[in-house]
């Protein structure tokens, strides 16, 4: 394979990102060198904008909520009709109730949200403030 190399830093990119390009042109014929060469350079491609370059944040579940209702384009109704309360569904989204097991069900199953997403922990409204309303109460 010609001319492959690590990508290390932003020219590296460039020059790999204009090496890809190339093909995007004329598409390379399976099992041949010119198709391997563009695996390897998709994979460095992808490892460098991942994992070293630009990594994605993790999602916390209440983003992904709403994320997918943006895309889905679906309405506060159609959570509240999810999880049976419309308090409950303010609650969720307003980061003052937690998801229960039953809700992260029925949000999987129901809208395909992945369940890892919405198992991760999250910090609720009024986390770190009980310490305040504590102190508060027996003033």
């Amino acid at each position: 394979m010609d001319n492959i190399r690590p990508i290390k830093t932003d020219a590296d990119y460039d020059w790999a990102i204009a090496e890809i390009t190339r093909y995007f042109d004329k598409e390379p014929v399976p099992d041949t060198p010119d198709a391997d060469r563009f695996d390897v350079l998709a994979e460095l491609i992808e490892a460098y904008e991942t994992k070293k370059h630009y990594p994605i944040a993790e999602t916390d579940p209440v983003d992904a909520i709403t994320a997918h209702m943006e895309m889905a384009n679906l309405s506060r109704q159609a959570l509240i009709k999810l999880l049976g309360s419309a308090s409950r569904a303010s609650e969720i989204l307003a980061r003052k109730r937690a998801l229960t097991m039953d809700m992260v069900f029925k949000l999987n199953r129901e809208w395909h949200i992945p369940a890892e997403v919405l198992i991760v922990p999250y910090h609720l409204a009024d986390q770190g403030n009980t310490k305040d309303r504590k102190a508060a109460a027996r003033a």
